[in-house]
């Protein structure tokens, strides 16, 4: 949007406070929450599987930290912990340019995943199953580690195994990815990877000589992420004042975009990454974003900034209910 005259803006710089006030809202219903859930969000683009590896016309696929996330892995091209079980598995791909075409040196990949009992190693100063890795002139990255294993999230449900990665690149907004694995029998059983964007991080497996497994992911970066519908299900509700338990404010989803209900309607944000959503259209040094976080205990936080000429104005936090 467009502002015409200042004084419109000023009025934007205080509706958020007028919709933490407003106490009338309804429950929206949203999808069950699981304990350990990272939620999938993929953005368009066309992508085909050439027998090798899949290859795409500018594809782009982004996701939600969720809860183990831990920045400052070490900088490794191996996860393998000799004398620890697990099926070693080679992830290789390219990083391109927003054109497909145009290889990314030096963009930052980082890995994480469980290790063959379904546990992350979210404390210990190993960094056990995380690394990461930089991309080659010609925009190559590969890791060695193990195939991770499906993990039980409570009420007889199962995460498919996969991998988690995120790739910083300049000029980029950060990319964060949800990798599966073709024949695994939790996929269809899971809300996210069974959603009709994932299929295409839903990777083949190829078996080498040696006994050990390989897997291809080539990303072209984007300067716009979209959300995909199932990722904003999941933020989606109705979230409380961390200090106001009468503050709340509340999120739907339309055409597959988040939206912040208001007295008339609502208003759209547009995915930036990086777990961040931003009010489009301000003028240059304004900014209005939304933060998620899904906690270890399964609980959406969301903090709101208001930036102005560069400054922040106002910060206010919320948990969905």
């Amino acid at each position: 949007m467009a502002f015409k005259s200042f004084d419109i803006y000023v009025s934007i710089l205080f509706k958020f406070e007028k919709r933490y006030n407003s106490t009338t809202m309804q429950r929206r219903r949203f999808v069950k929450n699981t304990t350990l859930c990272a939620v999938a969000i993929s953005t368009t683009g066309l992508i085909r599987f050439d027998g090798n590896k899949y290859v795409g016309d500018c594809e782009t696929t982004s996701d939600i930290l969720g809860p183990f996330y831990r920045p400052d892995s070490p900088v490794r091209k191996s996860l393998v912990i000799p004398g620890q079980p697990g099926t070693p598995i080679e992830l290789s791909g390219i990083i391109r340019h927003k054109d497909c075409v145009t290889p990314f040196n030096k963009a930052k990949i980082e890995l994480w995943h469980c290790d063959a009992s379904g546990v992350y190693d979210n404390s210990t100063d190993e960094y056990r199953y995380r690394g990461t890795g930089y991309s080659d002139e010609q925009g190559q990255y590969s890791f060695k580690t193990i195939l991770p294993v499906p993990y039980d999230i409570g009420d007889g449900q199962f995460r498919p195994a996969h991998f988690h990665l995120m790739i910083t690149a300049e000029g980029y907004p950060p990319l964060v990815t949800q990798l599966y694995f073709s024949g695994d029998a939790n996929i269809s059983k899971d809300a996210y990877s069974s959603s009709p964007e994932a299929k295409n991080r839903i990777l083949e497996i190829e078996n080498l000589n040696d006994g050990s497994k390989k897997v291809v992911y080539n990303v072209s970066l984007s300067e716009i992420l979209a959300a995909e519908g199932a990722a904003i299900d999941r933020l989606v509700g109705i979230y409380v004042d961390e200090k106001d338990k009468n503050k709340k404010i509340e999120f739907f989803k339309k055409n597959n975009q988040l939206w912040m209900k208001n007295e008339v309607f609502g208003e759209s944000y547009n995915y930036v990454g990086n777990n961040t959503f931003e009010y489009p259209g301000l003028p240059k040094g304004y900014y209005e974003t939304l933060h998620f976080e899904i906690m270890p205990s399964g609980k959406n936080k969301v903090t709101y900034n208001l930036t102005e000429n560069e400054v922040k104005k106002r910060t206010a936090v919320a948990y969905k209910q």
